[in-house]
């Protein structure tokens, strides 16, 4: 018998064909890719193919768009429902809260898995695993979403929620689904790549791991343990496709496939017209131009991004502050040289969140960038709980990637000089993700949202330009 399990992860809501991050010869090029017509169209054109066709999705779905995030991710719900995956996993999917997520997975044709999430009197607040049958091999799946939920996310999206690695449970589900009878197992994660390696290490009987979270374009499987782990990239750019021979209940040959989503990908008719009309509402904003780049802004990079760059100019010339933070976001269509619209500034901070300031002492930032350094960078994978480094404006670290915790950042930089770590500071941030509240007093949230500063910033610097100077600097 010949199956295949296909697999997307991270769309962050981009229902179109859109710009994208790739690299050649040359280094960055911007092409358009993704779209979820396309990605119909491909799944359709497998499953026509052959019937013996599972496609799972690994979270990241409802959240990273204006639609998704106007509608409280229900916009894509006809999309889904359409696209029919048979299972997936969360992180911003919670980004409205647990009930919201219940009431949209009660809507759905495929369940949402997680058997790391609990309520707080203990029970699983989701479906643990799902088992499905293709001319009598069974497929037994596992699902894990994002452990950093309750830890390093807005509280909200938690909502009381208790997020587990999954390290004690996987072993317990493998065992449960082999004595249901199944013959292979999958395991669904939105842990990240880091953290899948780990847990894949520690863990028995794992054939297939589809990962998610960190944004990872592999184009060969990596055997870790016996199990096969991929991950494909961001915003629907990419499926990936395993076609498995089983013989005997075993899988005795598998290939591999990570294929980009792009125009020669045949789209599906009923899918774009569900796309066009949750984007209809929206044609204004991505037509209307506010302003031009003479670089790609993108936020693929893990230590500096000109994206965010753009970002934390606008917040601080609205504040009138030289230091400014944003969270180190891997989310969000780069822009290309030449226009940017009002859709690209929604793209940046789909969520909108108003521009905050705070005081900090310079202690005080340079224990928060520590903190965040080793948030990205732990040896524990399982410590490895932000997005990309924190974002920063106005200062430049100097830092050793490999140093241990506590000890990565030689020096800070400010108006040529050493960072005082006694003075105070005023700087601007968006989110608790910029600037925890655990740190700095008089935190206030300003009249102004990210996008109405980033218009007015462009309105005033119409041609924008990154700085050439970064952030951090390794040394």
């Amino acid at each position: 018998m010949k199956l295949n399990i296909l697999f997307i992860n991270d769309v962050h809501g981009y229902l179109a064909p859109h710009s994208e991050l790739f690299y050649d010869a040359s280094g960055e090029v911007v092409q358009t890719a993704g779209g979820y017509a396309h990605i119909a169209g491909l799944v359709e054109t497998i499953r026509k193919e052959n019937p013996n066709t599972l496609l799972f999705d690994g979270g990241d779905t409802l959240h990273g768009t204006k639609p998704l995030v106007d509608s409280k991710g229900e916009a894509i719900i006809p999309i889904l429902n359409a696209l029919q995956p048979d299972a997936w996993v969360g992180h911003w999917d919670f980004g409205y809260g647990p009930e919201q997520l219940q009431q949209i997975n009660n809507q759905l044709k495929f369940p949402i898995l997680g058997c790391n999430v609990y309520k707080e009197n203990g029970s699983n607040f989701l479906q643990p695993t799902a088992l499905y049958e293709k001319e009598g091999v069974k497929i037994g799946v596992i699902g894990v979403c994002a452990m950093i939920v309750d830890k390093v996310m807005p509280e909200k999206m938690g909502g009381g929620l208790k997020f587990t690695s999954g390290v004690e449970e996987v072993p317990k589900y493998v065992q449960q689904l082999k004595s249901d009878g199944a013959d292979v197992i999958v395991l669904l994660s939105h842990n990240g790549f880091p953290q899948d390696v780990e847990l894949l290490k520690q863990v028995e009987g794992i054939d297939i791991c589809l990962s998610a979270h960190t944004h990872n374009r592999i184009y060969s499987p990596i055997e870790i343990n016996g199990a096969q782990i991929v991950q494909c990239g961001c915003h629907g750019a990419f499926m990936g496709k395993f076609s498995l021979e089983i013989k005997e209940n075993k899988i005795k040959n598998s290939n591999y496939e990570l294929i980009k989503i792009d125009s020669s990908i045949p789209k599906s008719a009923a899918v774009e017209i569900l796309v066009e009309k949750a984007l209809e509402p929206y044609k204004a904003i991505r037509t209307v131009v506010l302003g031009r780049t003479d670089t790609v802004l993108h936020r693929y990079n893990t230590i500096n991004s000109t994206m965010d760059n753009f970002l934390l100019k606008a917040i601080a010339h609205a504040t009138n502050t030289e230091i400014a933070f944003s969270n180190g976001w891997r989310y969000g269509a780069p822009i290309g040289i030449g226009d940017i619209t009002e859709n690209d500034l929604y793209n940046i901070t789909p969520m909108n969140p108003p521009v905050s300031t705070v005081v900090l002492t310079g202690a005080e930032i340079k224990q928060m960038l520590e903190e965040n350094l080793e948030r990205t960078f732990c040896k524990d994978p399982f410590g490895q709980m932000g997005g990309y480094v924190k974002r920063v404006l106005g200062l430049q670290i100097n830092m050793r990637i490999e140093n241990p915790n506590g000890h990565r950042i030689q020096e800070i930089f400010y108006n040529g000089a050493h960072l005082d770590m006694t003075k105070s500071y005023t700087v601007s941030f968006v989110t608790t993700q910029g600037v925890s509240k655990k740190y700095g007093k008089n935190r206030k949230a300003h009249d102004q949202k990210a996008v109405a500063a980033m218009k007015a910033y462009l309105k005033e610097y119409r041609d924008f330009s990154p700085d050439r100077i970064d952030s951090f600097r390794l040394v």
